[in-house]
Parts: C-alpha cells; sequence; structure tokens
C-alpha cells in the first residue's frame, strides 16, 4: 500500500495555496476539543428530545453507547471537515434515519465551489459486493476500460470496503439500497472523505481472461481549465428564464412513444421549479395521455428524492383506482422547539406551523391529524386506467416512497427495477429544518414527524421491493444502455 499523503484537509494546503480564499473562511482552521464537544452535545440534545423516531430501529441503551464513544472520539482538534465526516457522519448513521443527515457550512460551500480536490481516480458502479468502473480519470491509463470489475482498493476487499463506507451514510432503516447508488454516483468523492488521499492507489482488478491483478494508479488532480472560467461567465449572461426552463425540464419530462403506445414520463423530484409547475405538468400530460388514448404509462422515479407531500397526493390520484390517506400516523414528540428554536433554522417559523397542525393525543404525542383524517379521492378527470409500469431505485425515497406504497398490489401497476431507499413501513420527515451547530457551523437535518405509511406493513426496516425485480448489470455497463427501460418496453411489446 502506498503511503497515505494527507488526511481529508492537508491537500488543501498543498495544492490550493495559489488559489484566493474567502477572507471570513478558512478550511484548514482547527476547532478546540471544547468547541466540538459543545456542538456535539448540544447535536446530541436536540435529537435525544426533539427526533421523532430516534429509537425506532436502533435501541435507547444502543443508542447512548454510540453518543458515548464517539464523544470520547473528541480528543484532540479537528477542521470542520474532520469533525464532519469522523463524528457527526457515523452518528447520523445509527439512527438510520435518511432525513437525518450532515452537511457541511455554507462558508465551506462557498470556498470549495469550482474549485479541484484531489481524489481516488476512478468512478464505480457498485451493486452487491460488485464494484465495475464507469469511468477512469486518468484518461492515460489504457489498462482499466469501462466495465472492467474492481476487486480491491490498497488491499482492502470490496465487500469490506462497501460495508466501512455504509457506516458513513444516512439510510432508512436497512435499506441500503440507497447507498449503492450514492456510491456509484461519485465513487471518488466518499472514498476521499471517508479514507482520505492517497499519492498511489493499488487497485485489484479482472483481466480479460479472468485471472485477479493489481495495478497502481496515481491519484487523480487536475489544474483548473481557464476554459470553464469563460463557459461559466456564458452561462451568466443566459436569461434566468431560460435557465429557469432549462431546470424544470430537467426535473421532470414526458415523451410518448406512438411505436408501442406509451407515454413514459420521468419525475425526479417532488420540489424543484414549485408546486404550481408540477402540478400543471401533470394535468398537461394526464389529458395529453386521455385525449391521445395512451394505454401504456412508465413513471420513472428512479431519481426521485421526494419532496412535496401534496405532489404524492396529486401524482397519486390519477394513478390509484381507491381512496387513500397520506399516511395511518404523523406525530412529533414535542410541541416546540424549544429551548433549542435559535440553533433550528426556521425555528419560529417551525413553532407557529406545529402550534396550528399538531394536537396532543392519549399517547402524549402530538398529532398532524389533517394527514391522519383525511381520505383523497381518485381523479375522476384525466385519470389513468391502462397497464402501468413505476420505475424504481434506491434514490427512490421519502415522498416518492409514499407513491410507489400506495400504488402497489393495484391490478395495472407494477413495480419495476429495485428496492427503494424510502422505509415501507415509513419514515421521519414532512418539516425537515437545520440544525445550525454554533461553532463549527455544520449543519444537521432534523425531521420533525414520525410518519407511518397508509395501509402499512409491519416493521422491517426495508424499502419497497419491487413486482418485477431488474437487478443491475456489467454488459448493461460496458454498453451504456439503460436495461431497466429496455425491459420494460419488452414487457410493453409482449402485452401487445
Amino acid at each position: 500500500m502506498s503511503r497515505k499523503v494527507c488526511y481529508l484537509f492537508l491537500p488543501l494546503v498543498v495544492f490550493f495555496a495559489s488559489c484566493s480564499v474567502s477572507k471570513n473562511y478558512n478550511p484548514n482552521k482547527k476547532f478546540s476539543p471544547q468547541e466540538l464537544q459543545q456542538d456535539y452535545s448540544l447535536l446530541r440534545n436536540i435529537l435525544e428530545k426533539k427526533h421523532p423516531a430516534i429509537y425506532w430501529y436502533t435501541p435507547k441503551d444502543s443508542m447512548n453507547f454510540y453518543f458515548d464513544s464517539l464523544y470520547q472520539n473528541i480528543k484532540d482538534s479537528m477542521t470542520e471537515l474532520q469533525f464532519g465526516w469522523n463524528v457527526i457522519a457515523p452518528l447520523t448513521q445509527k439512527l438510520r434515519c435518511g432525513h437525518t443527515s450532515f452537511g457541511m457550512s455554507k462558508g465551506w460551500y462557498k470556498y470549495i465551489k469550482d474549485k479541484q480536490i484531489p481524489s481516488f481516480p476512478l468512478h464505480l458502479k457498485v451493486w452487491g459486493d460488485t464494484m465495475a468502473l464507469t469511468v477512469n480519470l486518468n484518461k492515460k491509463d489504457s489498462i482499466l476500460k469501462r466495465g472492467t470489475l474492481v476487486t480491491s482498493i490498497n488491499g482492502v476487499r470490496n465487500h469490506e470496503l462497501i460495508q466501512q463506507m455504509f457506516q458513513y451514510f444516512p439510510v432508512d432503516g436497512y435499506a441500503n439500497s440507497a447507498n449503492y447508488v450514492r456510491l456509484s454516483s461519485n465513487f471518488p468523492y466518499y472514498h476521499r472523505n471517508i479514507f482520505g488521499i492517497f499519492k498511489n492507489y493499488r487497485v485489484g482488478y479482472i483481466d480479460s481472461v479472468g485471472n485477479e491483478r493489481s495495478v497502481l494508479l496515481p491519484m487523480y488532480f487536475v489544474v483548473a481549465d481557464s476554459s470553464k472560467k469563460i463557459k461559466r461567465n456564458a452561462l451568466a449572461k443566459t436569461p434566468r428564464w431560460v435557465v429557469r426552463k432549462e431546470r424544470r425540464e430537467s426535473d421532470r419530462s414526458m415523451i410518448i412513444d406512438t411505436s408501442i403506445n406509451t407515454a413514459i414520463m420521468t419525475l425526479n423530484t417532488f420540489s424543484t421549479g414549485g408546486g404550481r409547475h408540477l402540478r400543471s405538468f401533470m394535468k398537461r400530460s394526464f389529458k395529453k395521455m386521455r385525449k391521445e388514448k395512451i394505454r401504456n404509462f412508465v413513471l420513472d422515479l428512479r431519481n426521485n428524492g421526494g419532496g412535496d407531500i401534496g405532489m404524492y397526493i396529486l401524482l397519486t390520484s390519477y394513478l390509484r383506482k381507491t381512496a387513500f390517506k397520506v399516511a395511518d400516523t404523523v406525530y412529533m414528540p414535542s410541541k416546540y422547539l424549544s429551548p433549542y428554536t435559535r440553533y433550528i433554522k426556521h425555528g419560529l417559523i417551525s413553532n407557529i406551523g406545529m402550534f396550528f397542525l399538531t394536537k396532543k393525543h392519549r399517547d402524549g404525542k402530538y398529532h398532524f391529524g389533517y394527514y391522519e383524517r383525511k381520505w383523497f379521492a381518485p381523479k375522476r378527470k384525466n385519470h389513468f386506467n391502462g397497464n402501468a409500469y413505476v420505475l424504481i431505485n434506491g434514490p427512490t425515497f421519502s415522498a416518492s416512497t409514499l407513491v410507489c406504497s400506495a400504488l402497489k398490489g393495484q391490478d395495472n401497476i407494477k413495480l419495476v427495477g429495485e428496492e427503494t431507499g424510502g422505509g415501507w413501513y415509513g419514515n421521519s420527515g414532512v418539516m425537515i429544518p437545520d440544525i445550525k451547530l454554533p461553532n463549527t457551523k455544520l449543519r444537521v437535518r432534523l425531521p420533525l414527524f414520525k410518519l407511518v405509511q397508509f395501509n402499512h406493513v409491519s416493521q422491517k426496516g426495508t424499502g419497497i421491493p419491487p413486482d418485477i425485480y431488474i437487478p443491475t448489470s456489467r454488459e448493461a455497463i460496458i454498453k451504456g444502455v439503460d436495461k431497466k427501460m429496455e425491459v420494460v418496453k419488452e414487457l410493453i411489446r409482449n402485452r401487445q
């Protein structure tokens, strides 16, 4: 194994010495153990008193053990980055709540914007214990090609490596499907923040004839390209309405494949772009499907992390045949955020909202009665009654999981793909403000309500399983094709 060059923050000193640094932010600033312990103790108090599902999957005695042991790890000074990844990330993972995650300070994000940081040189698609190369950042390397199976990094075998990295990621219950996609989205980023940066990486792989070999790869680092600055300046001159339109189109789209009489709708979020635009998009889309007599519908929720519950209600009403509710149970442990209001973003507004929206029940919890009682009827106009396929996988989360749960089991709808990352039994959310730690300025998301799904299954900690399972395919990675979409289109052709 090559000798580690630095740990998390030192590359910033080595490579960014010539970069202009914000006068108000220093990424290499170290906080004293006392400051870190103050932030940590505050976070613990808030989570113990205000988190609605802190002991949902982790018993209180186990959670106390994790709280105490991670506190004991704060012995020396740390940078913001070290404190976040060494302490806060492992802590939030223990809650097994996908909505409880940490983020760096605003100062860090402003500082790091457009800067190049050295990292592990390979992007990998990860599933099970398998890792396959998708992008080699060191383009001069002719040995490792797209689709090459990687077996180890710096002597750590795949299974152990993946399980170690999972200890830093928030997850609903035990639905690690989200973590596989998370690693696949930016493996160098997560490897760097968890293990640090190495001058060289010893990578094990399977060669073209099936033999296991290894190769020494240099870390990836590129000098900033001045042409990118020109492109950014050109983008800045683009009219705002054009930029907003492009963003909306990337968030949702619909095309009609006349060859198989199928509408394909992609919804990547229930939030971005505003509810008004998404509502009108759905209305236009289902109206068009009715007018053109579309009999097959593919709804792609594979990148939908959730958002506005109202969008879940609207979408479900176009597809579900019977009435439904948002949830069987929605409650919070406390009516107000005090005495921690000042540490929580929009804390005062949240307090006002909770005052009007919740009511204390006999169980001592403050329930969001509207979501527990209100039944929503299916749409009469433009309701889709044909054959529908809903594409799902790990990033299908939060409100999009509510959609899948409400539609699962209906005779004309099939969930296709892989298990959702959002919990089948329920999740925590509805309102999710940020906790801002006073010393390090790190942010931790705090869901205020515990939500148990409408017509819920037993609590097992899994995501929603597909009706038709389509796993990741190495062949599809090599060819660069969307296997799940291709399988669904073939199913439609066979029905015809």
